[in-house]
């Protein structure tokens, strides 16, 4: 098969969908692997890296597509790559259509077959390609989050950690799978007191087992909600419902409840947001205020950290990526599961229901 790499053109989006170990696996099966000039710069790998394990560097991305049955990226494709899709290809990478109806129609009228990371399950329930950004995620949003708490960015002039005498700032987590559980590990190793809230009592005893006696858990609902956001300082947004549009559980009127320069970071940003105010901002531009109110809503946040997440990224989608190079996108599809649940659209129909519900579009009329 002939696999793409092209170069992510998403403002500020540093990572790249293959490293150059993940080439050489595909080129020493036989495989054809085409990378944009320049497409892993941004994470630390130049052009000689790829072409010492076998890839082919062609200059623009109109090549790349042109070019490839297969495209390996990291981001859903934004405007200018829509002509260049075509009923060819397979693409692999990360939609979130529930999120973008343009984009979901673009995907329907090219035909092509969209197979999205955030949607390939484990029997378990796990999603394995998703796991490793959403731990970067939840990490930088304690990080990012402490940053616009100083004054002169607005916020409310906390130190998470407080210092010897003064208290420490209070951190509210909504949600407790893995951006919640290492948004908390990060808040409480910086010394914050930390609530963690979710409505899956299971994970809540899980979280008050492994974490310290200064991360403290509640069960998640409106009246609970409303009750911590007037005394915590930074609040992160950690739900997430698999493939479908993140519930909204905080309203545009309990922003007025919140101290002014508290800081919501909404890492459900790229699933539409589980803050009702929630736009996607970028890294140039990364906040705005309402209700005096802080808001960071950056729909790539791992692409800040390109070199840890590329190479997060590809330790878990390799494996996907020789099976459907190897196999075909169907025979691959019909012998893993796992994978066949990353099947969002194909040749013009959506397959994944949660996608025309989020649209409210009947999926069977398609």
């Amino acid at each position: 098969m002939i696999i793409g790499v092209p170069k992510e053109i998403k403002n500020n989006e540093n990572r790249v969908g293959m490293t150059p170990a993940g080439v050489f696996e595909l080129t020493k099966n036989n495989h054809k692997v085409f990378v944009q000039k320049n497409a892993g710069f941004g994470s630390g790998f130049l052009d000689q890296d790829y072409k010492d394990v076998g890839a082919i560097i062609l200059e623009t991305i109109q090549e790349v597509y042109a070019s490839s049955d297969m495209i390996v990226k990291v981001k859903e494709p934004i405007e200018e790559e829509y002509p260049l899709i075509t009923s060819k290809h397979v693409v692999f990478t990360y939609f979130h259509f529930a999120s973008s109806e343009i984009l979901t129609k673009e995907m329907l009228k090219n035909k092509s077959v969209c197979i999205a990371y955030e949607t390939v399950e484990d029997k378990d329930g796990s999603l394995p390609l998703l796991t490793p950004m959403s731990e970067v995620a939840g990490r930088m949003a304690i990080q990012q989050g402490a940053k616009y708490l100083e004054k002169p960015i607005k916020g409310r002039g906390v130190l998470l950690g407080g210092v010897p005498g003064v208290p420490p700032g209070r951190v509210l987590v909504l949600g407790a799978g893995i951006v919640g559980i290492q948004a908390a590990k990060m808040a409480a190793g910086l010394g914050a007191h930390v609530t963690i809230m979710d409505i899956n009592m299971k994970q809540l005893r899980y979280v008050n087992d492994v974490m310290p006696n200064h991360v403290v858990t509640e069960f998640s609902s409106e009246y609970n909600i409303r009750k911590r956001i007037k005394d915590h300082d930074l609040i992160i947004g950690g739900v997430l419902i698999k493939g479908a549009k993140a519930p909204k559980l905080i309203t545009r009127d309990m922003l007025k409840e919140m101290r002014p320069g508290t800081v919501v970071v909404d890492v459900a940003v790229d699933q539409g947001g589980c803050i009702e105010t929630t736009k996607a901002t970028t890294h140039e531009d990364p906040t705005y205020i309402i209700d005096d109110v802080v808001h960071y809503c950056v729909a790539n946040m791992p692409g800040a950290v390109p070199y840890t997440s590329t190479l997060a990224l590809t330790n878990v989608t390799l494996p996907y990526v020789l099976r459907l190079a190897n196999l075909g996108w169907q025979k691959a599809c019909e012998q893993d599961e796992t994978l066949a649940k990353g099947l969002n659209i194909v040749k013009g129909k959506i397959v994944y229901e949660e996608i025309a519900e989020a649209f409210n579009w009947n999926i069977d009329a398609m």
